[in-house]
């Protein structure tokens, strides 16, 4: 969700010239995808459940990344998650020329980076600075911060990003049916 509301506020601050269906359908897949990416260090993530192999395969992506929370929750993450996703959507757009992929990317990126912003809030942290071995949290009490998959993240952040979402799209309304009428 949090990923979702980054995308709507970014895609409303800066509204893309051009969009087609396609490319929106694409980058709000690409996305919720940024929005998993960076549990692909975690053999028990959704992402695993569903593919053949998957206790296998999670384990070993997890150790080849350092484990959870390590190198897919920093900026050396990002930049090189970005860096091959750019690549690999410039392998892909042969196929699929009528969609932006550089839309896609973002959505992509947004997604990821949604994903590092909301876990900072956790008791954990997120190694930002890796190679630096410091989890930053926020707030800097930990004490103060949510426990994933508790109270807090379900029924508060979840409602409360929803309520946001629709509020916002509402007051953006439109703005909105504008960039579906340049469609």
């Amino acid at each position: 969700m949090f990923a979702l509301t980054g995308l709507l506020v970014v895609g409303l601050a800066y509204p893309p010239a051009q969009l087609t269906l396609g490319t929106l359908v694409a980058t709000v897949v690409a996305n919720q995808m940024g929005g998993i990416a960076p549990d692909i260090d975690q053999s028990t993530a959704p992402f695993w459940r569903n593919l053949p192999l998957a206790g296998f395969l999670g384990k070993t992506v997890s150790r080849v990344l350092g484990g959870h929370r390590f190198l897919t929750h920093s900026i050396l993450g990002l930049v090189l998650t970005g860096f091959l996703t750019k690549m690999f959507l410039e392998f892909l757009h042969p196929i699929i020329p009528r969609i932006d992929i550089t839309l896609v990317w973002w959505g992509f990126m947004i997604g990821i980076l949604s994903h590092l912003i909301i876990d900072s809030f956790s008791k954990e942290g997120v190694p930002w600075l890796l190679p630096l071995p410091y989890k930053f949290g926020f707030p800097p009490i930990r004490s103060w911060r949510m426990t994933t998959g508790e109270g807090v993240e379900a029924f508060l952040l979840f409602p409360g990003l929803l309520i946001f979402n629709v509020t916002f799209a509402m007051l953006h309304y439109h703005q909105i049916i504008e960039i579906f009428h340049r469609m």
